[in-house]
């Protein structure tokens, strides 16, 4: 069930699926987590519980409804350490690191990401690894700090490079095209539109069911080819408004927000008043 939920979420965004999975939590995981059960099958139910509590916080970020989230995302967090699996806390902390360089708060993502990079190393995940670096860069791009940034961004490389054979099914994401995406995203934070771009270009050769972030990705592509070429930015930002209207998520109309703020300068050109009109009437779900 968490693994088909978590696929449903990654095609259609988290306002389709976190009241089904609250509910499933609420009526059929905590009975059994108040069970009785041998130590080691309660820790596999709690690592399984922790990682399906981690989907309902996801989810509330996804529809920016940050406390909440935060709080689904505690809750996740100590039952991975119940269940002793600093595989599945160190994703957690790069979760909530992820989302908090998106309300502002690049230090807390810093600290977090450091954290959970710890973690992952005990692991002995470098993937995760990896992507506890990825997020660290991000938060050091959000303060401008572009040394810090790059030195994460090195070791994120170093990490995923060594890879593995044995990663969980909920770290399957974590490909090159994600490391793409996060990438781009600290170059557009640091100014570099034009490294930005061609990662975002990179990131789009991505794996199937990942509907809302191959928006992401358009977004991200289209908010950095603004200013070279603003009609191909209104191409590659119709291609994700397009995609966008099957996935509720409100973190993807802000992007999209974002691209239609970026292309403001350029109004007097049909094709963009066009596209910010249109990004203006869909509707934030």
């Amino acid at each position: 069930m968490t693994t088909a939920f978590g696929d449903l979420d990654n095609q259609v965004g988290g306002g389709k699926v976190r009241s089904t999975v609250v509910h499933y939590l609420h009526t059929s995981v905590t009975p059994l987590l108040r069970g009785s059960y041998t130590e080691q099958i309660g820790r596999r139910l709690f690592a399984v519980a922790a990682e399906l509590t981690k989907l309902a916080g996801w989810a509330a970020y996804d529809l920016e409804e940050h406390g909440l989230a935060q709080r689904y995302l505690i809750q996740s967090l100590r039952m991975a350490r119940a269940a002793g699996d600093s595989a599945l806390g160190a994703e957690i902390l790069a979760a909530m690191s992820h989302q908090a360089t998106y309300v502002g708060r690049p230090g807390d993502a810093i600290d977090l990401a450091r954290a959970a990079r710890i973690a992952a190393r005990s692991a002995g995940l470098p993937a995760l690894e990896a992507g506890c670096h990825m997020v660290e860069a991000h938060g050091h791009a959000a303060r401008s700090d572009e040394r810090s940034c790059g030195a994460s961004l090195n070791e994120a490389e170093r990490a995923f490079d060594r890879g593995e054979v044995n990663r969980p099914n909920w770290l399957t994401y974590l490909d090159s095209a994600y490391m793409s995406a996060k990438a781009g995203q600290c170059f557009q934070e640091l100014g570099d539109h034009e490294r930005a771009a061609r990662l975002a270009r990179a990131s789009l050769d991505m794996s199937e069911g990942y509907q809302r972030g191959r928006v992401f990705n358009l977004c991200l592509l289209a908010s950095n080819l603004v200013v070279e070429d603003p009609r191909e930015a209104v191409r590659v930002g119709s291609q994700a408004l397009e995609l966008s209207g099957v996935v509720e998520s409100r973190r993807t109309h802000a992007y999209l927000r974002d691209v239609r703020a970026r292309l403001a300068f350029y109004e007097e050109i049909p094709e963009v008043a066009d596209f910010r009109h249109r990004v203006s009437a869909a509707k934030a779900v």
